[in-house]
């Protein structure tokens, strides 16, 4: 079960790699949170009621629900469904981010140690590069917007690799970062979506003027 669910994840950050449509990236974003509160609750060694709160309230509630409701909410104040026409082909997005995958197998097995778990240590590697991927190959502010929250379950896994308690430190700065930065680039879009009906990041160097 807790492999297939691995597999279920990576599959969803091949997906989100090629998708075009806004929507599309709401939705994954969603069902990955729904996975990362499976894989946390298999991942823990000891189930009481606080790890189980804390848990439900970071993966379940949060990524699940209230950040996909907010990236639909901007979705329709800002009438801005697809990637820009100028973005990376879809192709060359899947032929890359396979690559990406390799290279985490790689990176993780170079890496190995005894106190980093190595299946999560490689979706973590896989999780980073398809988030910074989507900040590279994309225009639009909203695309970077994912990609910053794919890097953000990186960090999620980053956390279980080195252990599997959980330290709740970590996980609450996880949970911090993740509302302020879809509080502030929410905000933003709104503001430039006033102005500028196509949302790309070129455009943000005129805000200055």
């Amino acid at each position: 079960m807790f492999y297939l669910l691995i597999v279920l994840f990576a599959g969803t950050l091949v997906y989100i790699s090629i998708a075009e449509r806004f929507r599309s990236y709401a939705k994954l974003i969603a069902f990955q949170g729904f996975l990362l509160f499976a894989i946390a609750l298999i991942e823990l060694k000891t189930i009481n009621l606080a790890n189980l709160i804390f848990v439900s309230a970071e993966t379940l509630i949060f990524k699940a629900i209230i950040v996909p409701y907010f990236l639909f909410r901007i979705i329709n104040q800002t009438k801005v469904y697809k990637v820009h026409p100028k973005a990376f082909p879809a192709f060359y997005s899947l032929l890359f981010t396979m690559a990406g995958l390799f290279i985490s197998i790689i990176l993780s097995n170079v890496l190995k140690n005894p106190s980093l778990d190595a299946v999560f240590m490689t979706i973590a590697l896989f999780t980073l590069y398809t988030g910074v991927l989507l900040v590279i190959t994309h225009k639009r502010i909203f695309s970077h917007m994912i990609g910053f929250l794919v890097v953000e379950n990186a960090v999620f896994f980053f956390s279980l690799a080195i252990g599997s308690e959980m330290p709740m430190l970590i996980n609450i700065g996880i949970l911090l970062d993740i509302f302020v930065s879809v509080l502030i680039i929410g905000v933003l879009m709104n503001h430039i979506g006033n102005q500028f009906s196509d949302l790309e990041s070129d455009n943000l160097t005129s805000l200055k003027h």
